[in-house]
């Protein structure tokens, strides 16, 4: 089966990162918006899944993303994904949000592990610069963050090494 993108996106930055990871990964389902998604269960239909998400309510418990993936967080939570691979990818602000940065991904991941899917594509947070994310799970953020505010000039080698590694981590898929 094969591996879907799904992404949510206010100003479009997110969507194109799809695209762009799309372009890199290769042998995956062309990116798709959740909010033209219909119905949840065409994750049942996959094997491996890539969300993308951007970080709009700085701060809040909940609903961090401001966009489609908040008010389907509840539902993902309730699926049965056991054997799925899940990676997150999220956009943030590390400058003017260095507080929260990226803190969308956690939601997105907490969902996920809720629904019995394995999590890959952990990152490392040493070459970034930030105060504060709820992303952080077990010292390593749970997904790629990425910056094209502040420092857009890094995602294009983020994303590339990012991409091998999903290749590594989700073996057989692509």
């Amino acid at each position: 089966m094969p591996v879907g993108i799904f992404y949510a996106t206010t100003t479009g930055k997110t969507e194109d990162i799809a695209e762009r990871l799309h372009g890199l990964i290769g042998n995956a389902n062309s990116p798709k918006d959740l909010a033209d998604l219909s119905d949840l269960n065409e994750f049942k239909d996959l094997d491996g899944i890539i969300c993308g998400t951007p970080t709009w309510n700085t701060g809040a418990d909940f609903e961090r993303s401001g966009t489609a993936w908040d008010g389907m967080l509840q539902e993902i939570g309730e699926m049965n994904l056991a054997g799925k691979k899940v990676a997150i990818f999220g956009l943030g602000d590390s400058s003017t949000y260095t507080e929260n940065f990226c803190d969308a991904m956690e939601e997105l991941h907490s969902f996920f592990k809720k629904s019995g899917a394995t999590l890959v594509g952990y990152t490392s947070k040493d070459d970034y610069t930030f105060d504060e994310s709820k992303s952080i799970v077990n010292d390593l953020f749970c997904g790629l963050p990425l910056d094209e505010d502040s420092e857009s000039d890094l995602t294009d080698d983020r994303l590339s090494k990012w991409a091998l590694q999903l290749k590594s981590e989700m073996s057989g898929l692509f």
